[in-house]
């Protein structure tokens, strides 16, 4: 049998492991970021530049009609940073008439396609601010009612 030394380990040592690991941390946390802001660019490029899909207004479909089987009169059926509003959702965040204006993209296409198409239904839409990152305008939502009206 070998007479085994325990191998000693330096204060040296340890702090190098919690400066490794730290580093691992950061890096991964990077990695993220980075991930995060690829999603949002492809995002606000499709936005943009792209045309609402069938698989877009087949979703809104669905969420009007899980929002009727729950009882619900109204639903949210988009959202979308308030970046890509023209005012950065300033309008719709102080509910100013002319928020329809600030639109861009798809968010003005499915506006555009709700006044010739839904409205004359008798569908009404609300744009509202739906979160507030740091206190600042996050997403906007666009919420579709179908309440009959208040006499």
């Amino acid at each position: 049998m070998a007479d085994e030394k325990p191998t000693v380990v330096s204060a040296n040592d340890l702090r190098m492991a919690i400066l490794r690991k730290e580093m691992e941390e950061i890096e991964k946390a990077e990695k993220a970021k980075t991930d995060q802001e690829k999603r949002l660019k492809d995002f606000a490029d499709s936005f943009m530049h792209d045309h609402i899909g069938d698989d877009e207004r087949a979703m809104i479909q669905k969420l009007v009609m899980a929002a009727v089987q729950n009882g619900k009169f109204e639903a949210l059926v988009y959202s979308f940073p308030s970046d890509l509003c023209t005012d950065s959702g300033r309008a719709i965040n102080n509910r100013l008439a002319h928020w329809p204006e600030t639109l861009q993209g798809k968010a003005k296409e499915l506006y555009d396609r709700y006044v010739a198409v839904a409205k004359p239904q008798g569908f009404k839409l609300k744009a509202a601010i739906i979160s507030f990152p740091g206190g600042m305008p996050g997403d906007v939502g666009f919420f579709l009612n179908w309440a009959p009206d208040q006499v």
